[in-house]
């Protein structure tokens, strides 16, 4: 990670305030390693208490906060937001996938609340914040926002959906002076993915697609994100940022 954070100045976000939902592993981990690395403080948010006590314990998160926050719960999610001081940066970055599950009704629409209605939730509830900073908001899409799967119908519509809603919240809401723009990542290697890595030929054939010819890290999605809440980014927003190593153009 440090030769991504040192392309940044050291203290780009100090005294920032910075949300990442879905934040206790994998890609949500990584991004608020990125911020709380560049001088931010970092609250980063999650339901597992196994994974958030995990995280907090680590000495790699050190001077990161770790909160429970079930973002389907609208009171709770709006609670939360109502109790930060100040609110730099949000990044929606939680997200799942239920492979072969998701043409269970029940399923479907949960998997559509965490990927795609809370989205909207959680930008809601913190928009008062996010106005008084002329702050940024980053939502975590996918390649499946371009592409299509057909064991994730959930995952593939809500990732679709992200598109749309970062467009909508981007135009509702710049006159304010938030942004909103979200990165699509593509094929990494983090535990929601592991039953494809782990398989010699699926690994291979994932990698040969792409122009990189590699799986991408969690890391590999910091660089993007920071990009899009710094000043090098101010005339950007209601865009998509594919990091996928070029898989969705092969």
């Amino acid at each position: 990670m440090q030769d991504i954070i040192d392309s940044f100045g050291s203290r780009l976000f100090e005294c920032k305030h910075v949300i990442v939902s879905g934040g206790s592993s994998g890609i949500g981990l990584a991004i608020a390693r990125g911020f709380a690395a560049l001088g931010a403080q970092v609250i980063a948010t999650g339901t597992s208490a196994a994974k958030l006590d995990l995280a907090s314990s680590d000495p790699s998160n050190a001077g990161m906060q770790f909160a429970t926050l079930d973002v389907r719960d609208r009171t709770a999610v709006q609670r939360f937001m109502a109790a930060q001081p100040r609110i730099d940066v949000l990044v929606n970055g939680q997200g799942v996938a239920r492979p072969d599950e998701e043409w269970s009704e029940e399923t479907f629409l949960d998997v559509m609340d965490i990927n795609l209605s809370s989205a909207f939730r959680l930008t809601m509830a913190a928009l008062p914040k996010l106005e008084s900073t002329r702050g940024t908001v980053v939502n975590i899409a996918s390649m499946l926002s371009y592409l299509a799967d057909g064991a994730v119908p959930a995952y593939t519509a809500s990732k679709t959906g992200v598109v749309g809603l970062t467009r909508a919240l981007a135009h509702r809401f710049g006159p304010s002076g938030v942004r909103v723009n979200a990165v699509a990542p593509g094929y990494h290697r983090t535990e929601m993915t592991r039953r494809l890595w782990e398989d010699p030929q699926t690994e291979a054939s994932i990698a040969g697609r792409s122009a990189l010819k590699r799986w991408g890290t969690a890391d590999d999605l910091i660089g993007a994100t920071v990009f899009l809440c710094t000043p090098a980014a101010t005339f950007i927003t209601g865009a998509v940022l594919p990091v996928d190593g070029g898989y969705h153009t092969g």
